[in-house]
């Protein structure tokens, strides 16, 4: 069943087949094809996902996060990012920077931060004299900080398939998180001063620090109000996410005033479609599973890095290798429901804890975001800067560097994802 599936699968790849519908098809004929599973029991194990109550936060992290991003608080961000970094060496290129390490906080969606975002901040860059290859590259690599930080949509399913705590990944995504954050900033401070790209001097375009510290408070203490909650055990997961749509709308009706009813309307629009196409791939990968699991492969594949690898350091050495791979064809949820199953075996077999792997998982998924030939945030990034995807993948080599740097120290060192 599982040649069957794999061979199918990468057949409609090819030919352009939307995943969640190559998935279904792929395993579904793989499951016709072997026989012995009652179709009935096909069609439950496809809808059984959409029964899971740790789902519900999907779609309310995005409409709080939609909320947050479509008014005033996305000026007040980008402002307090300008008035943050802004003066220094490749300060417009640290604004996008810090502007996506606190939407992250915001929107928990690398797609949805690089769409916002950069709309806002790659066509500035390019008035004030910075090259449109390096201002979309920016954009491309830093949006995917959103995976890490709370709340995370991809960590929250890696807790799906691992059944590890979300308030304990969370809590171990946030420094490794900052750690990219701190590394593409350097990237970009070090680009300016090589490279004389302008600063931000001109004290029109920004305000006191404590003004823009204070404009932008509710959107800086969103991850914190959402581990607070569930590390202290006040509050579920999808309790959390109800919770952060609800502060959203007070955000923006009462502090803001900028609350309407086509914000609201375009907000649950566009939550209704990210969240048909997020569920349309967590229904095919449980097919998957179902075909994966009868035929033992997680344990085989474990068992076999085993015998064949040895070390724990080869075998997370394998694991990133394929990671790598998957991730520059197949989109973040897709993957880490594909290989999510098969790899918390695998880490379970060498020992390796859960969270970490999980933190592992979405950092390496996340760079395939950004690198060709399909990544997603890398075409919209080169799309809204209007350049050819090489002329940015030319400027996006030192963070890549960055983000393999990171990802080892996740992979081979424990301690960076304490929680």
């Amino acid at each position: 069943m599982t040649f069957v599936m794999t061979a199918l699968f990468a057949v409609f790849l090819v030919l352009s087949v939307p995943v969640g519908y190559a998935l279904i098809i792929a395993s579904g004929t793989a499951i016709l094809w072997q026989g012995g599973t009652p179709t009935v029991l096909a069609v439950v194990k496809l809808f059984q996902p959409t029964q899971s109550f740790p789902l519900l936060a999907i779609p309310f992290f995005i409409l709080s996060g939609s909320l947050m991003m479509s008014g005033t608080l996305g000026q007040k961000l980008v402002a307090f990012a300008a008035n943050l970094v802004g003066r220094y060496h490749g300060g417009m290129g640290q604004v996008t920077v810090v502007g996506s390490t606190i939407f992250g906080g915001v929107s928990g969606s690398a797609v949805a931060e690089a769409s916002a975002l950069g709309s806002m901040l790659i066509p500035w860059q390019k008035r004030e004299g910075y090259p449109a290859g390096f201002a979309a590259a920016v954009t491309a690599s830093s949006s995917t900080i959103a995976g890490l930080i709370p709340p995370s949509i991809p960590l929250i399913l890696y807790s799906t398939v691992s059944n590890a705590s979300i308030a304990s990944l969370f809590s171990a995504a946030i420094l490794p998180g900052l750690m990219l954050a701190f590394g593409f900033m350097l990237v970009c401070y070090f680009s300016g001063r090589l490279r004389g790209f302008p600063r931000l001097t001109d004290r029109s375009q920004m305000m006191g620090f404590g003004k823009s510290l204070v404009s932008a408070a509710p959107a800086l203490a969103m991850p914190f109000f959402i581990i607070v909650l569930l590390r202290a055990g006040i509050a579920t997961p999808t309790e959390v996410s109800v919770i952060a749509v609800f502060y959203a709308l007070v955000v923006s009706a009462v502090l803001y005033r900028d609350l309407t009813l086509a914000r609201i309307k375009d907000a649950l629009v566009g939550t209704v479609i990210t969240t048909g196409v997020v569920m349309l791939v967590i229904t095919a990968s449980s097919l998957v599973g179902h075909v994966l699991i009868t035929e033992r492969i997680p344990a085989l594949v474990a068992a076999w890095a085993q015998e064949t690898l040895g070390t724990a350091v080869l075998i997370i050495l394998m694991m990133n290798i394929i990671m790598l791979i998957v991730g520059m064809f197949l989109d973040l949820p897709a993957a880490i429901l594909l290989l999510g199953p098969t790899f918390v075996a695998i880490g379970a077999a060498i020992g390796m804890d859960p969270i970490q792997m999980g933190v592992m998982i979405c950092i390496n998924l996340s760079i395939g975001l950004f690198t060709p030939p399909i990544g997603t945030t890398l075409f919209i990034g080169a799309a809204i800067a209007r350049v050819p995807i090489g002329a940015v993948v030319k400027e996006l080599w030192p963070f890549y560097l960055v983000a393999f740097v990171v990802l080892i120290l996740m992979s081979y060192v424990p301690a960076f994802t304490i929680y």
